[in-house]
């Protein structure tokens, strides 16, 4: 995962200097324009609770809807800016994710810990077109796809499903012994792809696959080691979550020996993606006729 995400930036900022010479040429102000969009997404994660903690462990069952508000303004001839804001939800859950004949996937389904987290997302990226357009909106190509990448912020807040069915916050219980509860407030970096295709001259159609590299590792709740004394998790909600929850396998872990075992992996962060569909429609840019003496 590291690796993609290195070689994304690598062509994007490949991709931004060769946009740069060739926007050194006039762009006349009368060919920029705004635009405003909605999405719908399946939105996934990738961290401690899925089959395998890597991009390429996927589960369909897992996936949650996503939706968004975005406004994009062109710059130039291949380069937008856009502001996004989104909501939607990821979830996980061990008993479903992790395979219990797999000698690696069995302390994961032993541990038996679920999560769902609504994140709110606002970003800002910048769009790169592998198509450009030099003239104004209404002639813009049919089909273009691009590569976008930015900064942006979270607000997530992870809950888990007890033994009667209740849905707990998780952040305050501190399941893992933290000395302070991790924030809920985060940064991300959005990068991807996507392509739009023009519908006629004021609407666009689009597919887009995004990824979010966090900097937290408990979007999930889970990251380190079980505590090593039970007892020192401060509440009941707590002690199940951080302890009791799991189905206590004697050839894996078990309430009796589990105390300062695995718990997750705490040397990758958690990630999570969008894939899905937008409609952006065109603001008409207001055009001043010359005045005439």
């Amino acid at each position: 995962m590291k690796q993609l995400f290195t070689h994304t930036l690598a062509l994007l900022l490949v991709l931004a200097l060769v946009a740069s010479e060739a926007s050194a040429q006039q762009f006349s102000k009368r060919k920029q324009y705004n635009s405003v969009g909605v999405t719908l997404n399946g939105m996934a994660y990738f961290g401690d609770i899925t089959p395998k903690p890597s991009i390429p462990s996927f589960r369909a069952g897992a996936t949650r809807p996503n939706v968004g508000l975005s406004i994009t303004r062109r710059f130039a001839p291949r380069i937008s800016g856009r502001a996004s804001l989104s909501y939607g939800r990821i979830t996980g859950d061990d008993a479903k994710a992790a395979d219990q004949s797999d000698p690696d996937a069995k302390y994961r389904f032993t541990r038996n810990m679920n999560f769902r987290n609504d994140i709110l997302e606002l970003a800002a990226t910048g769009v790169f077109d592998l198509i450009e357009n030099r003239n104004n909106y209404i002639k813009r190509p049919d089909f273009v796809p691009y590569v976008f990448a930015g900064v942006g912020v979270i607000h997530h807040n992870p809950k888990g499903e007890d033994a009667q069915g209740n849905i707990v916050n998780l952040q305050p219980l501190k399941t893992e012994g933290q000395a302070s509860a991790y924030g809920l407030t985060q940064f991300v970096i959005p990068f991807g792809a996507g392509a739009r295709y023009k519908l006629n001259k004021s609407f666009d159609v689009g597919i887009e696959l995004g990824f979010r590299k966090t900097f937290t590792d408990y979007l999930d709740d889970v990251s380190t080691n079980y505590v090593t004394d039970r007892n020192t998790l401060g509440s009941d909600a707590a002690k199940y979550f951080g302890f009791d929850i799991t189905n206590g396998r004697p050839d894996t872990y078990s309430e009796a020996n589990q105390a300062g075992g695995q718990r997750g992996k705490s040397n990758e962060k958690d990630w999570y993606s969008t894939l899905g569909i937008s409609v952006n429609y065109i603001l008409a840019p207001r055009v001043r006729n010359p005045k005439f003496r």
